[in-house]
C-alpha cells in the first residue's frame, strides 16, 4: 500500500490495472483499516479518473454475486448521494413511482453513509426484506415490477472498506461506484450526481456501458432533481438544461426538501409522500424525478405527459398499494 499512497500522492493516477488490483486485495483483507481510510482520504483531494473508476467497478462486478434476469427493459435509480442536503428519500420514492406506473424497476442502493437515511435504511425501517436470492428477487420484478438490490448482499468486497467509510463519515469515491455496479445490469439507468466534474466523469464512462442513461446534476448542488432551480441532464447523445417549469412544476425552497433528523422520521415522510399525503413539494419533487425516469424509458413521449403519468399511479393510490405488496 505504500508505494500506492505515494504514487497518488504524488498525484499519478493509478492504470487500469493497478486499481483492479487494488481492489481485489483490499476485498481479500489484504489491507488495515487504516490503510484503507489513507487510501479513500487520497482521493478526496484528487478525482478519480476513468481507469481508476472503470477498474475498480471491473473488480466489484467479478467478486460480485451473480443476477440475471435476462432480457428484460428495466431502470436503476441510483444517485451518488453525498451532497450533504439531507433531503428525504427521493429516489426511492421515484423508484416506487415508477414500478407503480407500469415499469420495471431494480434498485441498487446501501445504508447512507454521509446522511442520516440512506434508501436500505427507510425500506429496512418500513419493513422490506433483503434478499440476494435470483428467484425471489425475479419473483418480486414479475409480480410488483420492482425489487431492491441491497448493496453488502451482492458486493462482498464493500465489506472490508466498510468500517474505514463509517468512521470517514464524508463521500469517498465509493459513492461513485455505488450505480456503476448493479450486478443486474439493466438496460436503463438514471443517476444523479452532486457536481459536474463527477456528471463528466460518469458520462465519458457510461458512453462506453451498452445502456441508455441520464445524469442528473442540479446546477445548485442536488444529486437529483430538487425543482430549487435548473438541472443539468446528460444523456447518450444528448444534454440539456431543464428548469422547473419544463416539467410543469414550480419552484421550491431548499428547506421544503428536509429530510428529517432520523431514519423513524425520513420513513414517516417516505409513507405520508407515497400515501398522498406529502406536502406539494414533496410529491411534486418526487414526480419530477420519476417523470424523468419514465422519459428515458420512453423518450419519445413528452417530458410532461411522462409526470403526470407519474401522478397517476400517486394518487390513483397504486404506489402505496404497492409499498404494502412489498412490505407486507
Amino acid at each position: 500500500m505504500k508505494e500506492i499512497l505515494n504514487q497518488l500522492i504524488n498525484q499519478q493516477p493509478l492504470t487500469k490495472v493497478q486499481a483492479q488490483e487494488i481492489m481485489l486485495r483490499m476485498a481479500n483483507g489484504d489491507f488495515s483499516d487504516v490503510e484503507i481510510t489513507a487510501f479513500l482520504t487520497t482521493y478526496l483531494m484528487r478525482p478519480v479518473s476513468v481507469d481508476e473508476l472503470a477498474g475498480f467497478r471491473d473488480t466489484l462486478l467479478e467478486l460480485a454475486v451473480p443476477l440475471d434476469f435476462g432480457d428484460i427493459t428495466a431502470i436503476d435509480l441510483c444517485g451518488t448521494g453525498g451532497d450533504g442536503r439531507d433531503t428525504f428519500n427521493i429516489s426511492t420514492l421515484t423508484a416506487l413511482i415508477v414500478a407503480a406506473a407500469g415499469y420495471k424497476v431494480v434498485k441498487h442502493g446501501n445504508y447512507g453513509v454521509s446522511s442520516v437515511s440512506g434508501s436500505s435504511n427507510v425500506l429496512e425501517q418500513l419493513g422490506y426484506t433483503f434478499s440476494n436470492n435470483q428467484d425471489t428477487l425475479q419473483r418480486q420484478v414479475e409480480q410488483h415490477n420492482i425489487c431492491f438490490l441491497h448493496a453488502p448482499l451482492f458486493h462482498p468486497a464493500m465489506k472490508a472498506v466498510g468500517p474505514a467509510r463509517r468512521s470517514l463519515k464524508v463521500k469517498t469515491f465509493f459513492n461513485l461506484l455505488g450505480p456503476l455496479v448493479n450486478p443486474a445490469s439493466p438496460s436503463h439507468q438514471l443517476v444523479g450526481v452532486y457536481d459536474l466534474q463527477v456528471a463528466r466523469l460518469y458520462q465519458h464512462f457510461l458512453q462506453q456501458v451498452d445502456r441508455s442513461f441520464r445524469i442528473v446534476h442540479a446546477l445548485d448542488g442536488y444529486d437529483e432533481v430538487a425543482l430549487t432551480g435548473e438541472v443539468k441532464v446528460i444523456g447518450n447523445q444528448e444534454e440539456t438544461l431543464l428548469a422547473p417549469a419544463d416539467f410543469g412544476l414550480p419552484v421550491y425552497a431548499p428547506e421544503d426538501l428536509y429530510g428529517g433528523k432520523t431514519v423513524a422520521e425520513a420513513a414517516r415522510i417516505f409513507v405520508a409522500v407515497v400515501s398522498g399525503e406529502g406536502s406539494r413539494a414533496q410529491e411534486d419533487v418526487v414526480l419530477a424525478n420519476a417523470g424523468l425516469a419514465i422519459r428515458c424509458l420512453q423518450p419519445a413521449t413528452p417530458l410532461v405527459d411522462c409526470v403526470a403519468e407519474a401522478r397517476e399511479a400517486l394518487q390513483s393510490g397504486k404506489a402505496r398499494q404497492l409499498l404494502s405488496a412489498i412490505t407486507g
